[in-house]
């Protein structure tokens, strides 16, 4: 009977405990008790899915899957494990591509502070020299020695800096960091892809395609697929599968579906006006400055050195006077300043700059039409996500993109403000 009574007393004890504290863990050997009749209510696991802005019956039903945060069940895979194999094939190459080009430009960068810091320091010596052979009253071997050596100094420097000048290793090296950019980019949107809905063909298709549409636009030999680095005209940069026009079926009637209505296709279109006429006209107008005067910095650096190299040769000599002397230590000095103004201030990295940032706002141009040329709407990217990533690639509000397509209806091309907020 005591036994009775003290096992019910650490029964008592035991389930006042675990009521007090929650689970506790302990080494203690106790007997198994019967199970408590107790239930508490479960919790969903899923993810809440986020609303955007304003939604109602019509538009709940017609918002895509790579457009939102779909709720992750148990059951959402692919039904086909070769295709999640082939995306994280893809996204292996991706992250590899990755820290190549993140290497490679790396790499470039040191190239363009490495050889301008050796051709300025190769020919500051030769000018140097070339001023010596003509300010002393050296004669015979040392001075054949001091010319010697500066015109071939010069030439070397003439040399060193043709390659330079072709390859344009600031502009090289801010195309790798373009490029890692990008591919990061893509590397996450496919994770995206792969934890928010079930990836088919299609997702692998698309990823494939851009992965060789990057290779394509950032290549990385220098030999044989390099980019142009003095093209005739200024293009933008492309880096992304050329888009194939849509066909459209049925009537542009009220478009209250999938987020889209008249009002938000009259902003978008006003929108890609403003980016037309002020964002991208104004990059390729300085991607054009940029390419003229790197161009211009290109020819005079070696064009200076060659001169010099001329100059020295003749210095000391009676039948050309001093202007040996003046082509020799001038033109190297000028060649310094030009060379420094062209790699020490990476004329050819604006250039490129301005070249991918023409891009962007190309790529966001054909987003937008292509989705306005879409009749179908149920084809479309839902209308109210579309406008919030519109948003904030430009840099603006919701009601500041509103605001820009009112202001861009109201006012001439000469008033519009720029589209974007960011660069």
């Amino acid at each position: 009977m005591a036994a009775l009574q003290a096992s019910r007393i650490m029964h008592s004890s035991f389930s006042s405990s675990r009521c007090r504290r929650g689970t506790t863990r302990g080494a203690i050997n106790a007997p198994r008790l019967p199970t408590s009749p107790l239930s508490f209510p479960t919790l969903a696991t899923g993810v809440l899915e986020p609303r955007i802005g304003y939604t109602n019956s019509t538009t709940a039903h017609n918002i895509n899957i790579m457009n939102t945060i779909p709720t992750r069940n148990d059951t959402d895979v692919s039904d086909d494990p070769v295709v999640i194999a082939k995306l994280y094939a893809v996204m292996e190459a991706v992250a590899d591509r990755v820290e190549i080009h993140k290497n490679i430009g790396e790499q470039r960068s040191n190239w363009n502070s490495l050889l301008l810091t050796s051709i300025n320091a190769i020919t500051l010596t030769a000018a140097t020299m070339a001023g010596i052979a003509a300010s002393t009253n050296i004669i015979g071997a040392p001075l054949v020695a001091l010319k010697l050596s500066s015109t071939l100094m010069y030439l070397a420097a003439t040399g060193m800096l043709l390659v330079m000048n072709k390859i344009q290793p600031s502009q090289l090296a801010e195309e790798q960091r373009n490029a890692a950019r990008l591919f990061k980019q893509l590397h996450r949107e496919i994770q995206t892809i792969m934890s928010n809905g079930t990836p088919t063909m299609d997702d692998v298709k698309d990823s494939m395609e851009r992965v060789l549409a990057l290779d394509k636009a950032y290549p990385l030999p220098l030999i044989g697929v390099m980019l142009d680095k003095f093209p005739s005209t200024m293009e933008p940069a492309v880096w992304w599968p050329r888009q194939q026009r849509r066909k459209g079926i049925g009537s542009s009637g009220e478009m209250d579906n999938n987020g889209w209505d008249r009002r938000l296709e009259e902003e978008m279109r006003e929108v890609v006006g403003v980016v037309q006429r002020k964002d991208k006209a104004d990059y390729l107008r300085l991607g054009e400055k940029a390419l003229k005067i790197s161009k211009a910095l290109a020819i005079s650096g070696p064009l200076l050195t060659g001169l010099a190299a001329v100059g020295s040769a003749f210095v000391g000599s009676p039948s050309h006077g001093s202007w040996g002397a003046v082509l020799g230590v001038v033109g190297g000095a000028l060649a310094s300043v030009v060379n420094t103004m062209e790699h020490g201030g990476q004329v050819g990295m604006v250039f490129e700059m301005y070249r991918g940032n023409a891009g962007f706002f190309k790529l966001m141009e054909e987003s937008i039409e292509s989705n306005l040329k879409e009749r179908d709407v149920e084809r479309r990217e839902n209308g109210e996500l579309f406008e919030m990533k519109v948003a904030l690639q430009l840099g603006r509000s919701m009601s500041e993109l509103k605001e820009l397509a009112a202001s861009s209806s109201r006012k001439g091309e000469a008033d519009e403000e720029f589209a974007s907020k960011l660069f």
